[in-house]
């Protein structure tokens, strides 16, 4: 008898300890897992009745993300509102009764709400619940700084196009632009988000203010991607800044000739003569980095761009949909395409083919010079807070990819100062500081129409700051004369001896 009442007391044991091992992975560490299914209709509602954590800007005191109180039908709703009307809108994202979520409402939805797997918040919650107050959720910090961004928005305004600046030695984003933005306020309504949902006549043929263009918009990089092609050439010993060249102003690839690019002031394709490496870059020579290319072929070419983050989803704290990966694209089925023997590697140089990328990943490629090599993975998360204050989770830098040997950064630094202070690039010249740049005007396949780029860093002999700057559409446009002055401007806003200028 004795011995069936102990089994029959361990059986039940056994079956307490499952309930409560259940009972708490459900509704603790498996919470955030079914938070973030925007099909999970009884979720959505039952995560309107949790205080929804807030959402700072870097200075923690802009608030980009709060909530409005509701009642409705004796029972107490927290519902979204947004208290600079968009700032960072792609960013920052949306929480919506109706349209779920977006951007960071949707990658970090499991802090917001309380339902991420640290124990501090799951005991914070569990209280929380045993005393029948109201769940509240965690608080975000973000890199973005706010004055930056708002410069930067400001700057892109009546274009289509993006701005990311971004530490070349830690990873943080500083600016994240997308233009244009949308309200979040608005898209609860339908009038409101067919406004948002509709392309404006600056973009032509693109989506709506929805897309991220800093993270999904793929631009081919035009003569940015010289910076790879030259790190691959230099890092493999085949080339050096004092190798020589002669332009003729074209260069003959499968039996056509292929032409530089041609003077805003004159007509007709630039013709340098002879030239060495550093000038051939300064001067954004098509003709010599079509040989180039020809000469280390598209293989090399690719592997070196790999080394930077092409072809990989950069890492991020936004939803893996809101992030494409760079590389060339086969564009009828949108895929990627990483077959070399396929490429035209005079063409893939200069970075026009079929090559296409991310603002994201051309900022990635200037902080992979700045940083001596190394490129360091980019985050907008700073700082996670529990209601109470407490740290519940930091950020803290990493490398993602070495681009290329240091003594190639070196050189490539001083290749593109050169850009700024005597080339394409002298629009982004700041007083008493040395930058560092490279201009891209990519074709678009419309007569006189670009998309003007440039590409950055500074100081260069200490970087502080890397980006790049992309603008659609841009009527004989050339990017050192419409996207260098705003990656200025950027620079001057973040930089503390650039604002005493």
């Amino acid at each position: 008898m004795n011995k069936q009442i102990s089994r029959l007391s361990v059986v039940a044991l056994l079956l307490l300890a499952a309930l409560i091992v259940a009972t708490t992975y459900w509704q603790s560490w498996a919470a955030a897992g079914l938070a973030a299914r925007q099909d999970n209709a009884i979720q959505r509602v039952a995560q309107f009745q949790i205080r929804r954590g807030l959402i700072f800007a870097s200075d923690g005191h802009t608030v980009l993300a709060a909530n409005r109180r509701a009642k409705q039908g004796g029972q107490t709703f927290y519902f979204r509102r947004y208290p600079t009307n968009g700032l960072a809108s792609q960013v920052v994202g949306y929480s919506t009764q109706g349209r779920s979520r977006s951007g960071i409402e949707r990658q970090l939805n499991g802090y917001l709400t309380a339902s991420n797997a640290n124990l501090g918040t799951i005991i914070d919650k569990l209280t929380d619940k045993l005393r029948g107050t109201t769940v509240t959720g965690n608080n975000l910090t973000l890199t973005i700084r706010p004055n930056a961004q708002k410069l930067a928005e400001s700057a892109l305004a009546g274009s289509c196009g993006a701005a990311v600046v971004l530490n070349p030695k830690t990873g943080q984003v500083y600016v994240m632009a997308s233009s244009p933005g949308f309200n979040p306020n608005k898209i609860e309504s339908a009038s409101g988000y067919a406004s948002i949902l509709h392309s404006p006549s600056a973009c032509p043929g693109s989506s709506s203010a929805l897309l991220n263009r800093a993270t999904q918009g793929l631009y081919a990089p035009g003569s940015t991607f010289k910076t790879v092609t030259a790190a691959a050439a230099l890092d493999a010993g085949i080339y050096t800044p004092t190798s020589r060249f002669y332009d003729p102003g074209y260069c003959t690839a499968y039996g056509q000739k292929v032409y530089n690019s041609g003077n805003p002031d004159q007509n007709g394709p630039e013709m340098y003569g002879n030239v060495d490496l550093v000038e051939a870059y300064q001067h954004s020579i098509n003709a010599v980095f079509c040989n180039i290319g020809q000469r280390i072929g598209a293989r090399r070419i690719l592997d070196k761009a790999k080394d930077f983050g092409f072809y990989s989803t950069p890492p991020l704290e936004l939803p893996a949909d809101e992030r494409a990966p760079s590389g060339l694209y086969n564009f009828r089925k949108h895929a990627l395409i990483d077959n070399a023997s396929q490429v035209d590697p005079g063409r893939l140089a200069f970075g026009q083919e079929r090559m296409l990328v991310t603002p994201l990943q051309m900022a990635l490629v200037a902080a992979g010079v700045a940083n001596n090599g190394k490129v360091m993975t980019p985050y907008l998360l700073k700082v996670v807070r529990s209601p109470s204050g407490s740290v519940v989770s930091r950020t803290h830098p990493k490398v993602w990819h070495k681009a290329m040997k240091p003594s190639t950064a070196a050189a490539l630094n001083q290749m593109m100062q050169a850009v700024v202070t005597g080339g394409t690039g002298t629009a982004a010249q700041i007083p008493g500081i040395k930058v560092a740049g490279k201009t891209g005007t990519a074709e678009t396949g419309i007569p006189h129409v670009y998309t003007a780029w440039f590409i950055f860093f500074a100081p260069a002999d200490n970087p502080q700051v890397a980006g790049a700057v992309v603008l659609e559409h841009q009527l004989n446009g050339f990017g050192g004369s419409v996207a260098a002055p705003i990656a200025r401007e950027l620079m001057q806003a973040i930089l503390p001896q650039a604002s005493k200028q």
